[in-house]
Parts: structure tokens; sequence; C-alpha cells
């Protein structure tokens, strides 16, 4: 059996939203879920833009891009 037929990442995605919709659910009902405050969110989304931002245009230290050295 390959690494890929197995667990939750092989599942329908279907299936793999109504199993965290329940999670969701019960982590709520039990009372420690954790709840976005705006400035929380804000701050969380600031940060993964400025993530993704970075990733795209990383280079060396002399300047020039990965491409350049390979």
């Amino acid at each position: 059996m390959a690494i890929e037929d197995r667990g939750f990442a092989s599942m329908n995605k279907d299936k793999q939203r109504e199993i965290a919709r329940k999670g969701g659910k019960a982590a709520h009902d039990k009372g420690t879920a954790h709840e976005w405050t705006p400035e929380e969110a804000r701050a969380a989304g600031r940060k993964g833009g400025l993530a993704g931002r970075n990733r795209h245009t990383a280079t060396t230290d002399d300047n020039s891009t990965r491409s350049d050295s390979l």
C-alpha cells in the first residue's frame, strides 16, 4: 500500500470536511475551541501574507536569484 493511499489526506474531500466539522463542533460544545478576535484574525492574515510574499521573492546573499547559481 502506498503512503498516499492511507489516512485522512487520502479521503474524499466531503468526508474530510464532515469529520473536521464534527471535531470543531465537539470542541465548541466542550468549550475548548479557540475563537478568533478580530485583532487576532487580522494579525494572522498579515503574517500569512508576508510569509507567502517572502517565499516567492527569496534571493541568495549576493542578491542573485537561485536559478543563476544552478
